[in-house]
C-alpha cells in the first residue's frame, strides 16, 4: 500500500516529532478495504462530507445528507451514494465526472466518531441500486483506496433533533425547495419546477428569509 505521506508531511513530522506515531498509523492503521466495524458505522449514517477537486486542483467540501444508510456499501472496496434534486450547479458531480478523486468524511456527532475515506468515483445514469433511493437521479460508485477511522477528540457532542423534510421518501410527495418557490428564480426554473412552485405559492425574498431564520428553509 503506497504511504499516506508526502516529503512535506514528512519535514512536518520531523519537526514536531511524530515520526514514529505517523508511521504507525501509516502501515498499521490505515487500510485499503472496509472492515466490518466501518461498514455498520457507514451504512447508519444519514449524512457525510465530500471532498472533490476541480481541473485546477481547487478542493471543494460539500455536505450531503439523505436518509439512514444514504450511502451503501456494496463490497469490501465499493461504496454508492444517490444524488438528489440539488440546486443545478452540479460542482462536486462535475469534479467526479472530470478528475474522480474524491474523500469522505463520515461523523457520529452523538457518540463521536468518525470515517474517513479516499477512493475515485465514478457518476453513473443507470444502476440497480438507483431503485432503492427515492427519487435518485444518478449514482456514485466510489471505489474505496484507503480507509480508516480518526480520532474523535475534537469532535463536539450535538443531539439529532429531525431529518430533514426534504430527504425523498417512497411513496411520499417531497415539497418543493422553498429557494425555488422565490419569485426571481421563476425564470430560471425548469418547466416543471415551476409549475410545481405556482401550485405550493410563489414568495418573495422576505418570506423565504423568515423561513430559513425559523429553520425551514
Amino acid at each position: 500500500m503506497t504511504s499516506l505521506y508526502s516529503e512535506e508531511h514528512r519535514r512536518l513530522q520531523q519537526e514536531f516529532g511524530t515520526t514514529k506515531l505517523a508511521d504507525l498509523l501509516d502501515t498499521g492503521w490505515v487500510h485499503e478495504t472496509i472492515a466490518d466495524a466501518e461498514r455498520d458505522f457507514i451504512g447508519s449514517r444519514d449524512m457525510f462530507f465530500l471532498s472533490t477537486v476541480d481541473p485546477d486542483g481547487n478542493p471543494t467540501v460539500s455536505y450531503k445528507g439523505g436518509p439512514v444508510g444514504v450511502v451503501k456499501v456494496i463490497d469490501e472496496k465499493t461504496l454508492a451514494f444517490p444524488g438528489f434534486d440539488g440546486n443545478g450547479m452540479f460542482y462536486s458531480m462535475g469534479n467526479i465526472a472530470g478528475q474522480a478523486r474524491v474523500g469522505l468524511l463520515f461523523i457520529d456527532f452523538e457518540s463521536p466518531h468518525r470515517v474517513r475515506v479516499q477512493g475515485t468515483a465514478q457518476l453513473l445514469r443507470e444502476h440497480p441500486v438507483m431503485a432503492e433511493y427515492a427519487e435518485a437521479q444518478y449514482l456514485v460508485l466510489i471505489t474505496v483506496s484507503k480507509i480508516w477511522v480518526n480520532c474523535p477528540r475534537y469532535i463536539h457532542k450535538y443531539k439529532r433533533v429531525d431529518s430533514s423534510r426534504y430527504v425523498p421518501q417512497p411513496c411520499k410527495t417531497t415539497p418543493l425547495a422553498s429557494w425555488k418557490r422565490l419569485d426571481l428564480v421563476q425564470d430560471a426554473l425548469s418547466d416543471d419546477d415551476r409549475r410545481r412552485a405556482e401550485q405550493e405559492g410563489v414568495i418573495e425574498l422576505p418570506e423565504y428569509e423568515q423561513q430559513v431564520a425559523r429553520g425551514e428553509g
